[in-house]
């Protein structure tokens, strides 16, 4: 079975075409941070454009690389959701054309759930059951994994989740866009220690999480009287360091609370080196084990959508046969089923 995925949940574009024999076949990928970085963030009417824009020529690309034309796919699958409305359209739209177009079906697909997924692409993945961590810019969750849309929520952010802080914070300290990644880089320059930074909701007695406190702690350092801005890499030290302490305190209490020995971990954050070093130093410690996507599979990019879409397809999903656009801007993971 070939799948061709679309992504544009947000400010990537993305196509991947994913084979359930050999594994993944190709990708194309677009960043708009160039294209936001004036504004210092997300535009959503840039956005869904530039979608527009690019899609034709990612599409024509992956297929391409494939050696394939659309006449070879067996489905579409595409993000209906969460993300903007707008940037969501854009894709839907596509992917439903092309998919009666083509004769082949539409599979709406959960782009929370392409995340969890993603490490499962990796040369080493994971095995079911595990613990998942999604940490992203919009999320950050602890779900028990027991297979494809079999999802328990164990706990989630409660305000700010954790890349959100990191963004907001990197604005705090003068930091362009995308904040997230500008303020770890600034991090590995700093030192930790010079500031007394909370670690909101460490010791709450469950899985929940809370950055929002963190955040507001950091403005008043950045607004005391005495802030002196070449201290600015070891505040982002500091605060990188709160954010892991809390990460890796509740995953290892969501490992004990489910007896499992597996922890997934998906979504931008995932990326960060330090966050990955210190679970691996800890879980290891545990006689448990950590997975991560790749690196590039940690954003937001079109393999993941095409193999969460094959990979509902091969557990029984049957995709509605009837054309229509179908997005959900706000849309809970715990909404998703079982396929069949």
């Amino acid at each position: 079975m070939k799948v061709i995925g679309i992504e544009t949940s947000c400010d990537e574009t993305g196509v991947a075409i994913y084979d359930t024999t050999v594994g993944m076949v190709s990708q194309s990928l677009h960043s708009q941070i160039d294209l936001h970085a004036v504004y210092g963030g997300v535009v959503p009417e840039l956005a869904s454009r530039d979608h527009i824009r690019r899609l034709p020529a990612l599409i024509r690309q992956a297929l391409k690389d494939a050696g394939a034309s659309m006449a070879d796919m067996d489905a579409v699958a595409y993000t209906a959701g969460p993300g903007l409305a707008g940037a969501l359209l854009v894709g839907a739209s596509v992917a439903e054309s092309m998919a009666l177009a083509a004769g082949i079906p539409a599979l709406p697909v959960h782009h929370l759930e392409g995340h969890l997924l993603s490490p499962l692409l990796a040369a080493d993945p994971p095995t079911f059951p595990f613990v998942a961590l999604l940490v992203s810019g919009g999320h950050t969750q602890l779900m028990a994994v027991t297979g494809v849309g079999a999802y328990a929520l164990l706990g989630e952010s409660l305000d700010d989740a954790a890349g959100e802080a990191f963004d907001k914070t990197a604005k705090l300290l003068g930091l362009g866009y995308p904040g997230g990644p500008q303020l770890a880089a600034l991090a590995e320059q700093g030192a930790a220690g010079r500031y007394r930074l909370p670690r909101p909701m460490l010791h709450s007695g469950d899985l929940d999480f809370s950055f929002s406190g963190l955040k507001t702690a950091v403005l008043n350092v950045v607004t005391a009287a005495d802030w002196q801005s070449s201290h600015a890499a070891d505040l982002a030290a500091d605060f990188q360091q709160a954010v892991i302490d809390v990460l890796c305190a509740k995953a290892l209490a969501a490992l004990k609370h489910t007896g499992l020995k597996s922890l997934v971990v998906a979504g931008g954050v995932g990326a960060n080196r330090a966050l990955r070093a210190r679970l691996d130093q800890a879980v290891r410690k545990r006689g448990a084990r950590v997975y991560y996507p790749e690196p590039a599979l940690c954003t937001d990019n079109g393999a993941m959508i095409a193999f969460a879409g094959a990979q509902r397809l091969v557990a029984g999903e049957r995709p509605n046969s009837s054309p229509g656009i179908r997005i959900r801007p706000r849309w809970p993971l715990m909404d998703l089923r079982v396929p069949g």
